[in-house]
């Protein structure tokens, strides 16, 4: 229904797509002018930066198309119109994720894709192998599922909280510019935290690093940068679980 009232008024819909396109580039026209001073980036080259950038925004633009619109999820809990959703034969899920469906966020995956196949065609560093081929779809399909399922998991806190939206954007929007710079310019606790506790470095440094020749971060095995699905099913799993305790604490506004 979002797609169709949207797509009434074509040319209103592909002035916002482009502004989320312009929007969304200005991350990276930053990474342009930093390296239009510098040589490297922490030991990283701009070509690999740009990896880098690509990977992590096209999972994070997909993870948003799909689910950015379950943070409005607050709203619904305290002014009780999540009720009308309970009583609908849809999952509430699905239902909280289509409302006000927003098209216009595919400018964001389309600027990080494009930054991604550019990066792929001038890493002239890198020596592909099957593997590391395999690896960089494998690393958005499964960096989108992460993304998504921390959305998933932010929106089952706000039954308890609920303000607390900008705390799920301090994991995704806030993870994602994290995850566009290299994991050496950051200090050892901080990349120890998005490895081992809310294992973000998942979505694309650890298996960004094993495709671009470096060794995984914070003394993860080589062979950690295959572990992206088992990461992103897990988090699937634990998000899922959540959210059905979200559900079932929910007591509507008593009015």
């Amino acid at each position: 229904m979002w797609v169709r009232s949207t797509m009434t008024y074509r040319f209103s819909f592909a002035m916002t797509l482009l502004s989320n396109f312009l929007a969304t580039a200005f991350d990276f026209v930053v990474i342009v002018l930093m390296f239009s001073q510098v040589r490297g980036l922490g030991g990283f080259s701009f070509a690999e930066v740009a990896f880098l950038y690509g990977t992590t925004s096209t999972a994070f633009g997909l993870a948003d198309l799909g689910l950015g619109q379950i943070q409005r999820l607050g709203r619904r809990v305290r002014d009780g119109t999540l009720d009308t959703l309970l009583v609908r034969p849809v999952p509430v899920l699905a239902q909280v994720a289509a409302d006000r469906f927003a098209l216009r966020r595919l400018g964001r995956v389309t600027q990080g894709l494009l930054v991604l196949v550019w990066s792929l065609l001038i890493l002239d560093e890198v020596t592909w192998t099957p593997a590391k081929a395999a690896l960089v779809p494998l690393m958005v399909v499964s960096g989108s599922l992460i993304f998504s399922a921390v959305m998933v998991a932010g929106a089952a806190f706000q039954f308890l909280a609920q303000d607390a939206a900008e705390v799920t954007n301090s994991f995704t929007y806030g993870g994602n510019t994290l995850l566009q710079y290299p994991p050496t310019i950051f200090a050892g606790d901080l990349v120890r935290g998005v490895v081992y506790v809310v294992p973000l470095a998942f979505v694309n440094w650890v298996p960004a690093l094993y495709v671009l020749g470096r060794g995984a971060p914070a003394g993860l095995p080589w062979w950690s940068a295959f572990a992206s699905p088992a990461v992103a099913v897990l988090f699937c799993v634990l998000a899922g679980l959540a959210w059905r305790v979200g559900i079932r604490s929910y007591r509507s506004t008593g009015s």
